[in-house]
C-alpha cells in the first residue's frame, strides 16, 4: 500500500464491519409472512421498529457474558415479538421453527439498506481495507455471495468458521492477521456495545464505532453513527479527507 505523494499515512486504513445489524438485517417481510401463515399477524414495519429496541435490550453485559451468539439470536427474536406486541404462542413457535430452518441454509439476515453499497463503494474508493468480522452460522459467505456484497471486502470472517466469536478479542486478532492490518490504524463498526465495542477494545483496535440506527445509546463512551453514510463522513474527519493509493 502506497500513499499519494505529499500526504502523510492515513490515521485509519482498515475498517472492520459487523454483518448483522450493520450491513444486513433480517428480512422482516419474510418473518411477517411466516408469522401470518401460522396465525400470528404482524406487519414487517412493526417488526423492523421493534428490532432496534430488542437489540438494545439484548445488549447487556450479563446477557452477553452468559450466552453465545446462537442462543442470543433466538432470544433476540422473542424480544422483537414482545416489542412488536405479539404474544408468544404455539403459532409464533411454529413460525420461528420454520424461520430457523431457512436460516440454516440461506441466512435470514438478507435485507440490505439502500445506503450500504454506496457507502462501501465510497470507503473502497478512499483506499481503505474493508473486512467483515461477524458472529455468524457458517453461511455468511454464502449470504454475501447471494446479496452481491462479497466483492466489496478484502476478507469475510465468519465466527463459525474460526471457532471463536466476539467479544473474544481473538476473532479481531485473526482478522488483523488475515488483512495484514495494524490495530492502531483499524476501527471496528458494530451494533452491540458489549460485543463489538468491548471486543474491539480488548483486541487493541484504534477505535470502535457503535452503529445506533435508532439513537438508543446516548451517553456511551464511543463514537456513534446512525447510517453507513455517516461512517464515511466520520472516517473522512479522522483522516482529514485524505485518500490512499492501494497496491493490488
Amino acid at each position: 500500500m502506497d500513499k499519494p505523494e505529499g500526504l502523510s499515512p492515513l490515521t485509519i486504513d482498515t475498517v472492520f464491519l459487523d454483518a448483522g445489524g450493520v450491513l444486513c438485517h433480517p428480512s422482516w417481510k419474510r418473518v411477517s409472512d411466516a408469522l401470518s401463515r401460522h396465525g400470528a399477524a404482524v406487519s414487517a414495519g412493526a417488526l423492523a421498529v421493534a428490532e432496534q429496541r430488542a437489540t438494545h435490550e439484548l445488549d447487556d453485559a450479563t446477557v452477553v457474558g452468559t450466552t453465545d451468539d446462537r442462543s442470543r439470536g433466538w432470544l433476540y427474536f422473542n424480544l422483537v415479538l414482545h416489542h412488536a406486541g405479539v404474544e408468544q404462542s404455539t403459532a409464533t413457535d411454529a413460525a420461528l421453527t420454520e424461520l430457523r430452518e431457512y436460516h440454516k441454509t440461506e441466512n435470514l439476515w438478507e435485507h440490505v439498506e439502500p445506503d450500504v453499497v454506496p457507502a462501501l463503494a465510497a470507503l473502497q474508493a478512499r483506499g481503505l481495507r474493508l473486512v467483515v468480522v461477524s458472529n455468524a452460522n457458517g453461511r455468511l459467505r454464502h449470504l454475501f455471495d447471494r446479496l452481491d456484497l462479497t466483492r466489496w471486502f478484502d476478507h469475510v470472517l465468519d465466527s463459525h468458521e474460526w471457532g471463536v466469536e466476539k467479544p473474544d478479542p481473538r476473532l479481531f486478532q485473526l482478522a488483523l492477521e488475515q488483512a495484514r492490518a495494524d490495530a492502531p490504524r483499524t476501527v471496528h463498526v458494530g451494533d452491540l456495545y458489549h460485543v463489538d465495542v468491548m471486543g474491539a477494545r480488548r483486541a487493541g483496535l484504534r477505535d470502535a464505532v457503535l452503529f445506533d440506527m435508532a439513537d438508543l445509546y446516548g451517553g456511551v463512551d464511543c463514537p456513534r453513527i446512525r447510517s453507513l453514510a455517516a461512517l464515511v463522513e466520520w472516517v473522512d474527519r479522522i483522516n482529514g479527507n485524505q485518500t490512499l493509493n492501494r497496491v493490488p
